[in-house]
């Protein structure tokens, strides 16, 4: 147990000590031609105050004026696991359409809790991942072709035990090698917050390095823990990182949302030329 307590002791330390990111304007991204992604645990949309309140999720969503979002615990867990998010106004209002997946709940957005949202782009291959370990977790693999480039985005939300996170990297790293020369991203809620060896994200390296750009996202009242990170293959992908935290945000979930900007110039290479599946201008009729 003082062992346990001495690393958790280190990786506050470290967190406290990495407390001023490199702040993310969208303009400014957007203004160099990179893309703005975000990771949000949206935490079934109940709030640090208890309350059930999925239009005030919503509106962090719109706050991080991200092109591309990943969610995590977007769906009940248990019975029906129906989505908790009304789509139709995301992509009204924040101009985000959620990648389309199929055959694991009809009432729910996404896996195991995870949605993609996706202002612009094309949608070319999806995969469902099903992570091993105690806890039923998963990842989705997204093949997208955007202005700037081919991209491939492994969105997940890692167990909540080392030793399943570390059989769970090893599979991302398995998913990873077959993205046909894509720069690729991992982002999500990876639920670490130890650096270096002992951390169960060490199994990620040399494809990601997990020690890249962390930020504390976790509680989102008093960040200390860097919980929610976007990684990049190549390591030079991401060119900023930094946590949304904003007045809302800290009430909405017990996540901050995490953003990053990407420059894809630095990773384009040829894309697959699989059948494709538009999504263009979410936010028009």
């Amino acid at each position: 147990m003082a062992k346990n307590q001495s690393s958790l002791s280190a990786g506050i330390v470290a967190a406290i000590r990495k407390r001023r990111p490199t702040v993310v304007s969208r303009e400014a991204a957007v203004s160099r031609g990179d893309i703005v992604i975000a990771s949000y645990n949206i935490h079934k949309c109940v709030g640090t105050d208890g309350r059930f309140d999925p239009g005030r999720t919503a509106q962090v969503i719109g706050e991080l004026g991200a092109d591309i979002v990943a969610l995590q615990e977007a769906d009940q867990r248990f019975g029906e696991r129906a989505g908790l998010l009304d789509l139709e106004h995301l992509r009204r209002e924040a101009h985000l359409v959620s990648v389309p997946i199929s055959g694991f709940s009809t009432k729910g957005h996404g896996w195991h809790g995870n949605v993609l949202l996706l202002r612009e782009g094309a949608v070319s291959d999806v995969q469902q991942l099903k992570l091993p370990g105690v806890e039923p977790r998963g990842a989705l693999v997204v093949d997208l072709d955007l202005k700037m480039g081919p991209l491939r985005v492994i969105a997940a939300h890692l167990g909540l035990l080392r030793h399943s996170r570390a059989q769970q990297a090893e599979a991302i790293i398995e998913a990873a090698s077959d993205a046909g020369g894509r720069p690729t991203l991992l982002i999500g809620d990876l639920n670490e917050w130890r650096m270096g060896k002992r951390s169960s994200l060490s199994f990620l390296s040399p494809v990601f390095d997990p020690s890249h750009a962390t930020v504390a996202s976790f509680p989102s009242r008093f960040p200390l823990l860097p919980l929610d990170r976007v990684l990049g293959n190549p390591h030079s992908l991401v060119t900023s990182v930094a946590v949304h935290d904003s007045p809302l945000a800290r009430v909405a979930s017990d996540h901050l949302p995490v953003k990053a900007s990407i420059d894809l110039k630095v990773g384009k290479r040829e894309g697959h030329n699989n059948q494709r599946i538009e999504v263009s201008r979410a936010g028009s009729a």
